[in-house]
């Protein structure tokens, strides 16, 4: 509990934008996924990097348990506070401070979403590319090291995020990195920083690589007869150097959902989406290259959306891919999991987790960002179930397992959170040991999001 004393000081710091009502403490106390609700405390509202850092004295003070929160968007629990005292809600921190066309680079502040952002930039000719499906928070995105469609050509947070304003565990403000394009300067603390998932302290302001918005956009849809054969044209298409800027893979059961969910009637086969950024002739370029290999693995002719309404409208059904699968067993939660594998073994892993599932009792969609070795299984379990939940969790650790056999990761975009806390002493080692030292050296009392991440 967070003492009364501790509240009021909080509450003058804050102006009053602290709360323990019990409608904000449930509606921070929720998860996109199959996570039991954890309502905080008390959900902070602030307005600055001094008020930030002002409350952290204080929650440092008095040893209050602290846990940010940006859209709630993340898979792995990253933001429920499992040990109480304060959530920090940054949706007031969400102003865009500047923007440096000349040097395709920008400053915001961390409640700023990604449509947000684009939408600031239209008239600029830049963009900020990192599109993980969700209007995501920048500061949510920056402690997940959020990637997306869109990371097979533009990269992931870890690529796109130059700078940091960041108040640590005691309060104490800290800069990482410059505007400058390179640097040898000390330790990469932005770095460190990026998928730190709350643990090492407050992200206030982030700093942004854009890029610029391309001249020509094509986006199209194709089916395949089997699984094995998209996932064999995207290897190809990958290995064969194709600056594709999206690839998404959807499996015949993900395809039924977007189907039912978004009222289209693609046929009921693995499909790949795809995106070509560039030039017009570039782009022509590239089109016709894809169609050659897709012909070669026995694809379809494209379904094109060439119009900016009609892309849109192709990229929302991908996004909304997740709740489409929810929909398929009303009432329903899941267990969502990701992986991500080299991609000459991206076939392998795919083929293998759809085996599992198939001899499975459990519906499980497979869909994901199959460009850079990258897919998501989403789960499906009665709510309360606990034999399905323990059969959904078995699932997901034989594909981290699979995944480290095959020299990949246990994840490559969902994070750590709690839901894969304990797999990362199998991937990491005593290099996960290390990771707690720092923790333990930067927030001694182990006040930043306890219980995530790092032993």
């Amino acid at each position: 509990m967070i003492p009364d004393t501790a509240f009021a000081a909080l509450s003058s710091v804050l102006e009053g934008r602290v709360t323990r009502s019990k409608s904000d403490l449930e509606v921070h106390g929720r998860s996109e996924t199959w996570f039991a609700p954890t309502p905080p405390d008390a959900v902070a509202y602030p307005e600055t990097t001094e008020e930030v850092s002002e409350m952290m004295k204080i929650c440092h003070k008095h040893d209050i348990p602290v846990t940010a929160w940006g859209a709630g968007t993340s898979l792995e629990g990253q933001t429920l506070a499992i040990h109480g005292g304060l959530v920090v809600d940054f949706s007031r921190m969400n102003r865009v401070l500047r923007i440096n066309d000349a040097d395709m680079d920008c400053r915001v502040q961390p409640g700023v979403t990604r449509e947000q952002l684009n939408t600031e930039l239209r008239t600029t000719g830049l963009m900020f590319p990192v599109d993980p499906g969700a209007n995501a928070s920048i500061g949510g995105m920056t402690m997940t090291r959020a990637s997306g469609t869109t990371a097979v050509r533009y990269g992931t947070m870890r690529d796109n995020v130059i700078g940091l304003t960041v108040v640590l565990a005691d309060g104490t403000i800290i800069e990482t990195g410059s505007r400058a394009r390179k640097s040898s300067a000390g330790y990469d603390l932005t770095g460190l920083f990026v998928g730190s998932e709350g643990t090492l302290g407050l992200i206030t302001e982030v700093s942004l690589r854009l890029h610029g918005q391309p001249e020509a956009i094509s986006a199209a849809v194709c089916a395949f007869d089997d699984m094995d054969a998209a996932v064999n044209a995207v290897i190809a298409t990958i290995q064969y150097g194709l600056p594709m800027a999206r690839i998404e893979f959807l499996d015949t059961a993900s395809v039924q959902a977007v189907n039912a969910y978004s009222g289209v009637n693609f046929p009921l086969r693995p499909h790949l989406f795809v995106e070509f950024h560039g030039s017009d002739v570039g782009v022509a370029d590239q089109v016709e290259t894809f169609g050659e290999i897709v012909r070669d693995f026995g694809g379809s002719d494209f379904d094109w959306a060439s119009k900016a309404e009609d892309r849109n409208a192709l990229w929302t059904m991908r996004h909304n891919a997740y709740y489409a699968c929810l929909a398929l067993k009303p009432g329903c939660k899941a267990v969502v999991t990701d992986i991500c594998v080299p991609i000459s073994k991206l076939a392998q892993a795919v083929e293998q987790t759809a085996a599992d599932i198939a001899a499975s009792p459990l519906d499980g969609p497979i869909l994901g960002h199959v460009g850079d070795g990258n897919f998501h299984a989403i789960l499906l379990i009665e709510d309360g179930n606990e034999a399905e939940l323990a059969e959904a969790k078995r699932l997901a650790g034989r594909m981290a397992d699979r995944a480290l056999a095959l020299g990949g990761t246990i994840t490559g975009e969902h994070g750590i959170g709690m839901g894969k806390k304990g797999l990362m002493r199998a991937e990491h080692g005593e290099a996960w040991t290390v990771m707690g030292a720092i923790k333990a050296a930067m927030d001694p009392h182990n006040l930043m999001n306890p219980g995530k991440l790092v032993p």
